[in-house]
């Protein structure tokens, strides 16, 4: 544990590096294309849009969820949207920073933790504006709008955890990237994002194990946030459940770093 322990230390330590990198990784994705860091938004929203048109629109799907199906649905896709880019980006960091690991004196184990940091100005982004869609349907957020922050930090600990994890194996099963944009292609419909349980009609043990998906205790947090004004107290065993298995992966992830990284440079 003082390990693990160690490691929230250093990254307070070079937290102006973690910034500074994070800041540059998000400009330097899209340097050379005309729109620039605009792409990092258009995408979303493009996508935002197609599923409303499909569920909201053709198929007439939500119509009785208290709002319009354009809220219940960002309030969803929005924190999906964090966890994808995280995912991937966290996944990829020493591939795409390979000549930093090589460097004696660098200390690798913060690149994951940038690339994470940088999904983080996206996410901060849209939650400007689904606030503002929210307050313009007429539908204003209060102060469980603040849970959004705890929310948020949740998704951040649950896509570092298991991208301290996935970065290791990565750098010597190069395949385990593919598998995990095709965990995400299938995750998106898993978790209960585009429907939800009533919808199938869902009940008893599958819904209950539907919800051992961690993913799903962030997506719901994000509408009662939004939608429902549950509190966070109010789900005591599921908020448990997250921070239980967030913390096993976290540890799991930073001990296999941990063990492999002196074997990344000669890999990479």
């Amino acid at each position: 544990m003082r390990k693990e322990a160690s490691l929230p230390v250093e990254l307070y330590r070079n937290r102006r590096l973690v910034f500074s990198l994070a800041k540059n990784d998000f400009k330097t994705k899209y340097a050379g294309s005309y729109f620039g860091t605009v792409w990092a938004f258009i995408q979303p929203i493009v996508t935002i849009c197609v599923y409303w048109f499909v569920f909201g629109l053709a198929l007439r799907n939500g119509a009785d969820r208290g709002v319009p199906f354009v809220l219940w649905l960002v309030a969803g896709l929005v924190p999906w949207f964090f966890i994808q880019e995280g995912l991937t980006g966290g996944t990829a960091s020493l591939l795409e920073y390979n000549y930093l690991v090589k460097k004696v004196v660098f200390n690798i184990r913060i690149l994951p933790v940038v690339k994470v940091f940088s999904a983080v100005f996206v996410h901060c982004f849209f939650i400007v504006i689904i606030l503002v869609i929210y307050t313009c349907m007429g539908y204003p957020p209060d102060l469980y709008a603040l849970q959004l922050i705890y929310y948020s930090f949740c998704t951040f600990m649950l896509i570092l955890g298991i991208t301290y994890l996935t970065s290791s194996v990565v750098v010597f099963f190069r395949d385990l990237m593919q598998m995990i944009n095709i965990a995400l292609q299938v995750g998106v419909w898993v978790t209960p994002i585009m429907w939800n349980f009533s919808d199938l009609g869902l009940t008893g043990i599958l819904t209950t194990i539907l919800k051992l998906n961690p993913v799903f205790y962030i997506v719901q947090g994000y509408r009662d946030s939004l939608i429902d004004k549950v509190g966070i107290w109010e789900h005591p065993v599921l908020t448990a459940y997250f921070w239980a298995f967030t913390v096993i992966v976290f540890i799991l992830g930073t001990r296999l770093f941990k063990k492999l990284q002196v074997h990344f440079a000669d890999v990479l």
